[in-house]
């Protein structure tokens, strides 16, 4: 009988470890995916740039909120209005530790440029964290007061009034094109590199309007040197009472809107891809963010998942189209 007993102790001692070892691969397998090192967070601006003071305050949120063990660092990946930092995050196929921050203009540049090899959906999607708004913006002491003023000038003086703006691919030009068809009116379009350069170009007299995000316009208006005409919004921003949406004044122009979002390398793991989407998903509930988007003027518009791709798929179809009626050539 002891030896019977002796036999069958070792026989489950041996069962029991290799149940162990079996189970151990499979448990490290299923365990939650986190960073182990920083984290770099790629942008297409310079520093001051409006993807820039996003990425920077991302990182200042997720550690003031405690969501992220370790620290993300801002990488400024410069130059053809947003190609560059796309090539960029295309070569980091797979890696775990790098992101990107873009907006529509890295869905619109592939459109114009054969240059840009990288399309968004190259990347692997991860999240759309916001629709950024615009409003059109006139020095404080311009003659206009309305969109209707400025509308009825330039009708008045065909080609006679500017904008200032960026590239002729960028919501600026897009609005304004579709603008003029949707009046029968013409103004001319001066594009500058830098959003500074365009406000430099507006305040100091050397051109009657321009497209401006809401926060930055909050800052000039404040000191008294710009006023707005209209929003380029859905819905009126809390923060300008008073001032008409576009569609309020009378302009039912649709143009695609401006998003903000982050993308992952190409071949990112599933569990990598997971944990970012849950990352950011905790950042949108943090009293945080929902400061800065208050703060700033956002429009909600966080998604993720499936209909994420569907979201940027048809802003491209409908960026396509605005392209080819103002007789901009596509690409791709």
């Amino acid at each position: 009988m002891r030896a019977t007993k002796n036999t069958l102790s070792r026989r489950h001692a041996l069962l029991a470890a290799s149940a162990l070892l079996a189970a151990s691969p499979r448990a490290w397998a299923q365990a939650p995916w986190k960073p182990t090192k920083p984290v770099d967070l790629v942008v297409h601006t310079g520093p001051g740039g409006g993807s820039d003071v996003l990425a920077r305050s991302i990182a200042v949120m997720l550690e003031k909120e405690k969501l992220l063990t370790v620290r993300v660092q801002v990488i400024n990946k410069t130059g053809g209005n947003s190609a560059v930092a796309a090539a960029y995050l295309s070569e980091k196929r797979g890696d775990t530790h790098t992101i990107g921050l873009f907006t529509s203009v890295w869905i619109a540049t592939p459109l114009t440029s054969a240059e840009a090899k990288v399309a968004v959906r190259d990347l692997t999607p991860v999240a759309r964290l916001m629709l950024e708004p615009a409003v059109f913006a006139v020095r404080a002491d311009s003659p206009f007061k309305t969109m209707r003023d400025f509308i009825e000038a330039a009708r008045a003086n065909p080609g006679k009034l500017k904008q200032s703006g960026g590239s002729l691919t960028s919501r600026d030009s897009i609005m304004r094109q579709a603008l003029q068809q949707h009046t029968a009116t013409k103004w001319a379009y001066v594009s500058f590199q830098g959003g500074g350069e365009r406000v430099a170009a507006l305040l100091g007299g050397h051109v009657d309007m321009m497209v401006i995000e809401p926060q930055e316009a909050g800052e000039h208006i404040r000191a008294g040197k710009m006023r707005v005409l209209a929003q380029i919004a859905e819905k009126p921003l809390s923060g300008y009472p008073g001032v008409p949406t576009l569609k309020e004044a009378g302009y039912d122009v649709t143009v695609p809107p401006q998003m903000r979002g982050v993308l992952a390398p190409p071949a990112t793991p599933r569990e990598v891809l997971a944990f970012w989407e849950e990352l950011f998903a905790k950042l949108h509930a943090t009293p945080s963010w929902q400061k800065y988007m208050l703060d700033n003027q956002l429009e909600e518009g966080f998604l993720t998942g499936p209909e994420f791709p569907k979201a940027i798929d048809k802003v491209e179809n409908e960026l396509r189209t605005q392209y080819q009626q103002a007789g901009v050539k596509t690409v791709r």
